[in-house]
């Protein structure tokens, strides 16, 4: 009877089962939902985001000052205010250095020595028998001028200054997000006995994210140094305020650093043509390759490797789900996917050996919970 009812169950198992290809179109539906949703959500979805993220990376602090005596309500306060403080910084100099290249380029000077780059411009073209006026671009050229990118720039700026609502999601997120810090490491233990697979996923994605901020930041600040130092050699205005847009578009992969480049480009094409241009692109070019693609990869490890496609594709699609923060949060809102959608499912891990920088990596998952338990 047991067989026979063995036998009986069997296929009522595959009769219920769903095809295969329907199964990938309702996955397909549903990561469309969810991001549809999240890009409708996404004033208030980036920035609690971010702040999840900045209370993981400082998250250490408050477990050493619990370690030294420190009441747990007490060092979560200096947790959180520490980290509003570095944000208010951080945010202040990003404005400071938008408010000081649009200063820098209302002076005369500029549209003097753009007046002398368009002049020698169309001789050199003269010399190929090119005629800018001939090809239709003379009114184009004509429009880019110190002032019209001034213009751009502050109406770029402008209308991202929804930044004071996003500053204050971030912060008041930050405060209920210490609020519950003290908690964490209980509620961390109870999830573990209700679900060892997901728990152990979400601690690895928490260790990696942690490991991504904070190897990125000592980075960016060493990149920022250089970059700073070598524009203040070649006598570019505001080496100080380019210096710190390179340490915030450091947290951008693949192109954060030809945003953080473009606006010392710019003021050297205007004071010493395009081989001072040049020059600077270069110099950029040589310290993101050293730096960023050589050095800092060995120090993030394979907690947070993915290869340089999905890191890219990654930068488009939070891009356009969370607007301009999701540019920032690419590879950590990347990691947190794969930690809820692969690391969890032992089934899944296959696709770690497509998107993971290091494909041996895939072998190195935890082993099933279960297992270990058994």
């Amino acid at each position: 009877m047991a067989g026979m009812t063995a036998t009986q169950d069997h296929p009522t198992e595959h009769a219920t089962a769903l095809p295969g290809f329907v199964v990938v179109m309702l996955g397909v539906a549903a990561t469309l939902a969810s991001l549809f949703l999240l890009r409708q959500f996404s004033g208030f979805a980036g920035p609690l985001f971010l702040a999840l993220n900045l209370v993981i990376a400082a998250y250490p602090v408050h477990r050493w000052l619990v370690s030294k005596g420190t009441p747990a309500w007490l060092a979560a306060s200096v947790m959180a205010l520490t980290v509003i403080v570095i944000l208010l910084v951080a945010v202040a100099g990003l404005v400071g250095t938008v408010n000081s290249l649009v200063t820098e380029l209302t002076k005369p000077k500029y549209t003097v020595q753009y007046q002398t780059l368009y002049h020698n411009l169309t001789v050199f073209l003269g010399g190929f028998n090119i005629n800018i006026d001939n090809l239709g671009l003379a009114d184009v050229v004509a429009k880019i001028n110190p002032s019209t990118v001034t213009g751009a720039i502050t109406t770029v700026f402008s209308s991202a200054t929804g930044i004071l609502g996003i500053v204050s999601v971030i912060v008041l997120s930050l405060i209920f997000l210490a609020m519950d810090a003290p908690s964490y490491d209980r509620r961390q233990r109870l999830a573990a006995i209700a679900s060892p697979r997901v728990s152990r996923a979400m601690e690895n994605f928490t260790h990696g994210v942690r490991r991504y901020w904070i190897v990125t930041t000592v980075f960016g600040l060493i990149v920022a140094v250089l970059d700073g130092g070598a524009l203040a050699i070649l006598g570019i205005p505001l080496p100080v305020a380019w210096a710190l847009l390179s340490f915030v578009t450091n947290y951008i992969p693949n192109i954060g650093f030809f945003i953080g480049a473009a606006p010392p480009m710019l003021l050297a094409l205007f004071i010493g043509g395009w081989k001072l241009a040049v020059a600077v692109l270069v110099i950029y070019s040589v310290l993101n390759i050293v730096i960023q693609t050589i050095i800092q990869p060995r120090f993030t490890g394979k907690s947070v490797g993915v290869t340089v496609t999905v890191s890219f594709v990654s930068l488009l699609l939070w891009g356009v789900v969370l607007g301009p923060l999701g540019t920032l949060l690419a590879l950590p809102m990347t990691l947190f996917v794969k930690a809820l959608l692969v690391d969890v499912d032992p089934k899944a891990r296959w696709l770690n050996a497509l998107i993971a920088s290091d494909p041996g990596s895939a072998l190195d998952a935890p082993p099933d919970p279960q297992t270990e338990e058994a």
